[in-house]
């Protein structure tokens, strides 16, 4: 059972982190964020979506569409 709720913990944790990266990027006004720190907030936001759609898929063992 500690697997479980590990894997929970983990969970929150991403779910957490990515909506903190939403909030952030959402009260912002991009034309005021320098074009460099912009792009590496939105590769981040990027990055954190694409590994909890891996999680959501390898716990639902749905694949992405071309993978």
């Amino acid at each position: 059972m500690f697997r479980s709720e590990e894997a929970v913990m983990e969970w929150g944790r991403a779910m957490r982190e990515l909506s903190t990266a939403i909030d952030h990027l959402s009260v912002e006004d991009p034309s005021e964020i320098p074009r460099l720190q912009l792009t590496q907030q939105l590769i981040e936001l990027h990055w954190q979506m694409a590994r909890l759609q891996a999680e959501i898929a390898r716990r639902t063992s749905v694949r992405s569409p071309g993978h």
